[in-house]
């Protein structure tokens, strides 16, 4: 079936006893694991609304298992990273997977046990709970925007290598940006600010995946224009179809409001969203239209000149 259904979250943080304000963060450094607990019980929750709309696919948002934490340093935080085969989130997602069917991709805050190095990490689970591999963020912001200050370079490492194991269901030559073979199709993950770097999307179309999700967590005004617009070239550029999610709202105590707008889009345009619960965006992808030649007349990949690019 070429057609499948595939739904993204756009939510925030579940706990509901952050406090009011940032010097009272440490008020809650006792409720990590409360923290954790309260965020993966609310997207496995949504993950099941899209499973019973029909969904075979869903991505949770980047750093789903808690408040984005990056508004301020505070190495209360730094305990929540956790294994990305062992550790809680995963094994209550990939549980869930198996007992709903569908494919989960679960960004959480990864702590590599080999090294002890962190990671912002989007885990990939097949529909029968098998961990299939993840994706490590590539590129990792820090700096100031109209809105608020930004620093994930305190809490975790762009992306190093060896992200996976070697398996027939990882594909592509880049171990940096792989493809996942899933029950659904061949997908691929970036995360967030990696949308904005030449190369990430065309890396992952190579390795074979068709559709690409980046779960994001973004604020501002260029953010904001940019958004729809990059994706929106991106999937007609390299024939794929993408989804990019975001928070909607605020959460205590910064405070920072998210714009929300996550979307799906592809190579004739955007895909429109058919879920009533603004916390889930479903949308139906028709991996049947990929195959023969562009609707354009393009073929890019044939009319490129590496060879003179700077």
């Amino acid at each position: 079936m070429s057609i499948i259904r595939a739904a993204m979250t756009q939510t925030i943080n579940a706990y509901p006893d952050m406090p009011g304000s940032i010097d009272a963060l440490s008020q809650v450094a006792s409720d990590l694991e409360a923290i954790r607990q309260a965020n993966v019980s609310h997207n496995i929750e949504l993950a099941g609304i899209a499973a019973e709309a029909g969904a075979r696919v869903i991505c949770f948002g980047e750093l789903f298992t808690a408040p984005y934490f990056a508004l301020s340093r505070d190495p209360m935080w730094i305990a929540l990273a956790e294994d990305a085969r062992t550790g809680p989130t995963i094994s209550a997602v990939s549980e869930a997977a198996a007992r709903l069917g569908i494919v989960i991709i679960a960004p959480i805050y990864e702590l590599d046990p080999s090294t002890g190095n962190r990671f912002n990490t989007a885990v990939v689970i097949d529909a029968d709970g098998a961990i299939l591999g993840k994706y490590r963020k590539t590129h990792i912001p820090v700096g100031t925007n109209e809105q608020a200050r930004f620093d994930e370079r305190f809490y975790y490492a762009p992306s190093e290598l060896p992200q996976n194991d070697p398996s027939p269901n990882i594909l592509g030559d880049n171990p940096y940006f792989p493809a996942f073979r899933t029950a659904v199709g061949d997908i691929g993950v970036a995360i967030c600010y990696d949308r904005h770097f030449e190369g990430v999307v065309d890396s992952l179309s190579r390795a074979g995946a068709r559709v690409i999700f980046c779960p994001a967590v973004t604020f501002g005004a260029k953010s904001e224009r940019m958004w729809e617009i990059e994706f929106d070239v991106d999937a007609s550029r390299h024939r794929v179809f993408i989804g990019g999610s975001n928070r909607m709202g605020s959460e205590r105590p910064w405070n920072q409001p998210y714009f929300g707008q996550t979307l799906f889009t592809g190579p004739s345009g955007r895909i429109a969203n058919i879920s009533e619960d603004n916390r889930v965006v479903i949308a139906d992808i028709d991996l049947g239209s990929l195959s023969g030649e562009d609707e354009s007349g393009w073929d890019l990949d044939r009319d490129a000149r590496p060879e003179i690019y700077g």
